[in-house]
């Protein structure tokens, strides 16, 4: 049975984590003492759903978060911390704070250790989100307790309509470009200027020409998507704004 911890102090753990070429011991003190933080547990580093969508979402709206008093935003996995570095490096999670419960101490004492031994896992963290308080969980999020990995509540979103549910969310936009390219600068500059984040798509490293046409049916860069919809280039993302 998962039960919910609302209310209660989370566990008190030292965790071993690797910084640069030092050993590095984190306590949960340090990690939330005298701050409010959202935690988000998964069953693993680099598997499917955690790094297709429970991470990067989290990682998207880090600064969402911080406009509503949030600190940190950590992610606990039972993983090591060699796995876990290079998993944050890997998505380019940089505003994630990585815990590597490498012993399952963590997440055994908030009761979501389970067996994962049908897919040779071991001993794995339950998926859950929760939002602590000066150690404390205040709410938590925990998957229903059913065979698979469900995916349907401990996701970025609903934390988010729980701390701030009137919060708009900006749509998102992509720009695709290449290196060198003044028009691409000119794009991304008014975005910065309108204050919204962008995903930057760079042809020759993320992508190629083929990709550009099969979405947008255009091959000169950048071609700018808002919301799903396809603006264009420079020209035509300055007529939007206007």
């Amino acid at each position: 049975m998962l039960n919910s911890k609302e209310g209660q102090n989370i566990p008190a753990v030292t965790f071993p984590t690797r910084q640069g070429d030092a050993w590095v011991d984190v306590s949960t003190s340090e990690l939330f003492d005298n701050k409010t933080v959202i935690v988000f547990s998964l069953p693993g580093a680099f598997t499917p759903t955690c790094s297709s969508s429970h991470l990067p979402r989290y990682n998207e709206l880090t600064s969402v978060f911080a406009q509503y008093g949030v600190d940190d935003v950590v992610c606990v996995s039972v993983n090591d911390t060699f796995v876990m570095n290079a998993w944050k490096e890997d998505q380019d999670a940089e505003n994630i704070t990585v815990i590597p419960d490498g012993n399952g101490d963590f997440t055994d004492g908030m009761g979501m250790l389970v067996s994962k031994n049908d897919i040779g896992f071991g001993k794995r963290s339950w998926r859950y989100s929760m939002l602590v308080k000066n150690g404390v969980v205040e709410k938590m999020f925990i998957e229903e307790d059913v065979p698979g990995d469900p995916f349907e509540v401990s996701d970025a979103d609903t934390m988010l309509n729980y701390i701030a549910p009137d919060h708009k969310l900006q749509e998102s936009i992509t720009v695709f470009s290449k290196p060198g390219c003044p028009f691409c600068s000119k794009a991304k500059a008014l975005l910065t200027e309108k204050g919204l984040a962008f995903e930057e798509v760079v042809l020759g490293k993320d992508a190629t020409t083929v990709s550009l046409r099969a979405v947008s049916n255009q091959s000169t860069v950048p071609q700018i998507f808002i919301g799903g919809q396809h603006i264009g280039g420079s020209e035509e993302l300055e007529k939007h704004f206007a």
